[in-house]
């Protein structure tokens, strides 16, 4: 393998609060200038492995790379390669976003001029040169997350960590934020975005890794992990409730499989291999059973039932406390 090929790479990295592990045997690659999305329930060990690989926290096992830098060895420079974005934005409401870019800029060491300079590069680059002069405290959610963004990129860092970054936005303000990071991108930047939106690591990630347990469970792009589950799906929606358990037996016979029943939404569903052939014998059996459906359609899985397919829907009982250990070091 390449080393130079890839902005990010770990090793059998573990870290345990107690006797707990929050993160084990965790492996990861992401190629320089794409965007990798590391995604899993609450307490499934993203920040952990985020606050390793930004040098945060020291790993009690394993190796890792950041920019070519070893993360245990070489935290200095790992840290002047890096940016950083937090799930909480670390902007301050007081001052106006020109002022908390500048402000940045002296704490990373620039002089008063070149801090000066590069703030109103990042105005502009970010959208924000319109109300740059006003306090944070009037800004939207997504202006206050683009200039979360744009304070992480003060030093133009290879590669940029996001760690849950719209959570609680609205959707307009998460479209925002996803357009800056698509930008930062094109320009050449590796991002590794942690979160828990299946939509935004389906529309962000060139790739993804589903993390359970502080553990990788599998890794692909969006479109590979879709496809691990059963490839097309067919959902028949009857007109009436009652017809739901003789319309999932009718689909269960022809297919052969076992579909599943979604009452509340009065859906029925199933994977199928020969999308075609398997939706016109589904919709003659149901006629001929004078089955009335309300619709039917032929659909990719989506990331939902990925996620839910590969970590079981929900973090167990140990990933709860080791959640409660990674907001104890955060």
């Amino acid at each position: 393998m390449d080393s130079t090929e890839f902005a990010v790479t770990a090793r059998g990295l573990g870290k345990r609060y107690g006797k707990a592990w929050a993160l084990r045997n965790f492996d990861l690659n992401v190629r320089r200038g794409t965007v990798c999305g590391l995604l899993g329930p609450n307490g499934a060990g993203k920040t952990t492995a985020v606050r390793i690989l930004s040098t945060l926290l020291r790993a009690d096992e394993g190796t890792a790379t950041v920019a070519g830098h070893d993360v245990a060895t070489r935290g200095d420079r790992v840290r002047r390669s890096i940016g950083l974005v937090g799930q909480n934005a670390a902007v301050d409401e007081v001052l106006s976003g020109r002022q908390n870019l500048e402000m940045f800029g002296r704490l990373y060491h620039l002089g008063a001029r070149q801090a000066d300079r590069r703030a109103d590069e990042l105005l502009e680059r970010f959208r924000l040169t319109k109300t740059g002069k006003k306090a944070v405290s009037t800004y939207s959610g997504g202006m206050r997350r683009r200039l979360d963004l744009a304070a992480g990129m003060i030093l133009s860092p290879s590669v940029l960590f996001l760690d849950e970054p719209t959570t609680g936005l609205d959707p307009r303000s998460r479209n925002e934020v996803w357009e800056a990071v698509r930008r930062l991108v094109t320009e050449g930047t590796t991002v590794l975005l942690t979160t828990q939106y299946l939509e935004e690591a389906d529309q962000l990630a060139d790739r993804i890794s589903v993390i359970d347990s502080g553990t990788v469970v599998a890794e692909g792009t969006p479109g590979d992990l879709k496809t691990r589950i059963g490839g097309d799906r067919i959902d028949v929606v009857p007109h009436d409730t009652e017809a739901l358990e003789e319309t999932a037996r009718i689909i269960g016979g022809v297919t052969g499989g076992r579909p599943s029943v979604e009452r509340d939404t009065r859906r029925v569903s199933i994977g199928v291999d020969d999308r075609v052939t398997a939706l016109t014998e589904v919709a003659r059996a149901l006629e001929g059973a004078d089955i009335a459906v309300e619709d039917i359609a032929l659909r990719r899985p989506t990331l939902d039932e990925v996620f839910l397919h590969l970590t079981g829907g929900a973090a167990s009982d140990s990933d709860g406390s080791q959640s409660a250990q990674e907001a104890s070091v955060r």
